[in-house]
């Protein structure tokens, strides 16, 4: 069955945010032509109605031009891959038919979604939380996924059912942090007792509130100082990294897992360091809609909140 929705549904252009990489200057473009989906690929026409920006996003193109163009040989740099909006075309066989609203996470090798109307993939998408807003659902996917990543494909967690994580401690920095948020309240749910490293007492009640056990104040107490006092913990997540992952080495366990979204630890091991039997890994999340789908069912079900900065 192909699509039930014409062409006449989405117009030919519409107003699209251009980043122009000469002059590093956005711009706002009111007649640029509306994408066209390729249902071969599984793509879905979906009119935006709120994105999110990624801190340093901006940078990408130059940092990482191969993989920011992998998709994309016009070059177009439209930031804002969180996604909020409105299915306007599907491709045969798709659980997103039109009319249908969902949120996602889309690649960065593809323009982004700081447009009227957009590209997203069945694979990266999932129905939005029906006790979100258009504004708070955008705020959620990569943060979300990215903890969700984090813990339960690699530090070994298993899942939120995982009864031998009752027995374990995670550290986690930056707490307060979009992704920080995150992970707090995953974690605390799959029954970890939750560290989390602040900067503030008005931080720490915040992720105290969101299910941590216990919190870190960096201003005050540094994390090797902390781990003498307290021990070490089974699970280190480092959303910092610099001095702040070179000082998580000593917090993590012999045999224990020690995960950075920044850089690779090994980069940051403490040249003095006992030799430790540590699991430690860099990586960077993948879109990925069936997880983002398990999220939307805890919104749903108000076991965890999204946490809005600014609009």
């Amino acid at each position: 069955m192909a699509s039930s929705t014409t062409a006449q549904d989405a117009p030919s252009t519409a107003k699209t945010l251009i980043f122009d990489l000469p002059t590093r200057t956005l711009r706002l473009e009111a007649s640029h032509p509306v994408p066209t989906p390729d249902h071969g690929k599984n793509e879905h026409l979906i009119r935006v109605r709120t994105t999110a920006l990624c801190s340093g996003e901006l940078e990408w193109p130059t940092l990482f031009p191969a993989a920011i163009f992998s998709e994309n040989p016009d070059k177009q740099v439209t930031p804002g891959y969180d996604l909020a909006g409105v299915v306007v075309t599907s491709p045969p066989g798709s659980p997103f038919r039109p009319g249908s609203d969902i949120y996602a996470r889309t690649r960065p090798s593809r323009p982004g979604n700081c447009r009227e109307y957009t590209i997203a993939r069945t694979e990266e998408m999932a129905p939005k939380p029906q006790k979100l807003g258009w504004v708070d659902a955008a705020t959620v996917p990569l943060s979300a996924i990215t903890a969700w990543q984090a813990l339960f494909q690699h530090a070994g967690v298993d899942g939120l059912c995982d009864s031998s994580a009752k027995d374990k401690k995670v550290l986690v920095t930056a707490a307060a942090g979009g992704v920080g948020v995150w992970l707090v309240q995953l974690a605390s749910l799959a029954g970890l007792e939750v560290i989390a490293q602040v900067g503030s007492a008005e931080n720490g009640e915040f992720v105290m509130e969101l299910g941590a056990s216990k919190t870190v104040n960096y201003k005050t107490t540094g994390l090797k100082q902390w781990t003498e006092e307290e021990g070490p913990v089974d699970i280190v997540i480092d959303l910092l990294g610099q001095k702040t992952l070179e000082d998580a080495w000593y917090c993590v366990k012999d045999a224990g897992v020690l995960i950075s979204i920044v850089e690779p630890p090994e980069g940051r091991k403490p040249g003095q360091l006992e030799s430790k039997n540590v699991k430690s890994l860099f990586f960077i999340m993948e879109p990925n809609g069936g997880q983002l789908a398990e999220v939307s069912k805890l919104l749903n079900e108000e076991k965890c909140r999204p946490v809005l900065d600014s609009v």
